[in-house]
């Protein structure tokens, strides 16, 4: 099976400076705060998070509404939040978070600062990560049926299945478990061992001791479709493993010969820009241009399309089902697909959010995620913040809109043939 190789770069660290920003004068009094050094401890931090958005931002940020920010956190916020009893470090992030909702372009709804729960939460999340078994299921008559299991979680590999039954759970017979109890079993802290006995399809007994680890989930699945010749990828996410998982499926597909193709992107929020530029390989020219990303401060950063072995190079008809959350790579891959007129989109208008956010850490674990760059199409022409129009513009539920989509590649080809 060929695999699809690219690096996935994301920043995570606050970046160095070039330029010193002048400091924001300190008001001649300062009457809300208890002390002279606690207001110098909160500007010092919010300095920090104006000077890594002024750096790396994308749209030019004025830094007399900065000021202006502190004059109100002086006299309205502060007091606000220090006499409901929060702690400093909230009074800390939430002020930060109000800092840059001030700062940010009035069309950047993206951008935000986050505590760092929220934030570790979130770089988990866009990153496809997980920490956990990878088992999911339900109680049968004879235990917990395995109805789902990642393919790269530990128990995965060790040989656990889809359609297996586990009857054990650390020694416990689970039919004296809840279902509730078996989840927070199967969802045990990093590292921890769990010990499993289960049966196989043949009856056959298994028992493994499995690690609760960290992993990239899969995030492309194979759909059913009831119209012959047509195959359905339905596509959750985006992440650094999309390309593999998307190689292992299109390689069963490529077999099948003479076929079109749904790539479902509804409901997809996107994801690493790279990896829709990596899967670009299977349906585009090899070294084409896919896209560019403008920056403010740093040269386009600019993508072509990756070259992949001609065996795998998919030429059937494609229509991609997109919706209004379907956003950032997904509407990316979307657009360019259409723009050279290489897939038919089907749905409605997407989020309009192709653009290059980046994590920015903090010593406190906090977070700063900006949008860094605007994505454009090869012609210079910028993603709409309306998003991508489809060309065939429906509304419907997920299994019907695959199968009008379905119909629709097949009566497409049947013009072709006359």
């Amino acid at each position: 099976m060929f695999s699809l190789l690219v690096l996935l770069a994301h920043q995570q660290s606050v970046l160095a400076v070039d330029e010193e920003v002048a400091p924001v004068p300190q008001p001649p009094a300062v009457q809300n705060l208890s002390a002279k050094s606690d207001y110098q401890v909160y500007l010092d931090f919010f300095e920090k998070v104006y000077e890594t958005m002024d750096k790396n931002y994308y749209y030019p940020l004025n830094r007399l509404a900065f000021e202006r920010f502190v004059a109100v956190f002086d006299k309205k916020i502060y007091s606000k939040l220090k006499s409901s009893g929060k702690s400093p470090d909230y009074i800390k992030w939430r002020s930060a978070a109000y800092l840059v909702d001030a700062l940010k372009s009035p069309e950047d709804i993206f951008s935000a600062f986050m505590p760092p729960k929220a934030a570790e939460k979130y770089e988990k999340e866009a990153l496809g990560k997980k920490i956990d078994l990878g088992i999911d299921g339900r109680l049968v008559s004879d235990g917990y049926l395995v109805t789902k299991i990642e393919i790269r979680s530990d128990a995965f590999e060790k040989g656990l299945r889809e359609n297996d039954i586990i009857r054990k759970i650390d020694n416990i017979d689970v039919k004296k478990l809840t279902a509730k109890d078996i989840s927070d079993r199967l969802t045990p802290l990093e590292n921890a061992k769990v010990k499993l006995e289960y049966r196989d399809s043949a009856n056959k007994k298994h028992v493994l001791e499995v690690i609760s680890k960290e992993y990239f989930k899969q995030l492309v699945f194979n759909i059913p479709v009831d119209v012959p010749g047509v195959y359905c990828l339905q596509i959750e996410h985006f992440n650094r493993m999309t390309g593999e998982d998307m190689s292992r499926l299109m390689d069963n597909i490529l077999a099948k010969g003479d076929t079109s193709l749904i790539i479902d992107l509804r409901g997809n929020p996107g994801g690493p820009p790279l990896a829709a530029q990596e899967i670009s390989g299977f349906f585009l020219t090899p070294k084409e241009e896919f896209t560019f990303f403008k920056w403010k401060n740093r040269p386009n950063a600019k993508l072509d399309v990756p070259l992949v072995p001609k065996k795998y190079q998919y030429r059937g008809d494609i229509a991609i089902l997109v919706n209004e959350k379907s956003g950032s790579a997904s509407e990316l891959f979307a657009g360019i697909m259409q723009w050279r007129q290489r897939a038919t989109v089907i749905g409605t208008n997407t989020a309009g959010q192709v653009f290059l956010k980046s994590m920015f850490n903090f010593d406190d674990q906090s977070m700063l995620l900006l949008v860094t760059a605007r994505g454009h199409r090869p012609d210079g022409e910028v993603f709409s913040f309306k998003g991508i129009t489809p060309d065939v513009q429906k509304t419907l539920g997920q299994e019907d809109l695959i199968h009008y989509a379905a119909e629709y590649l097949v009566s497409q080809k049947s013009k072709q043939k006359i």
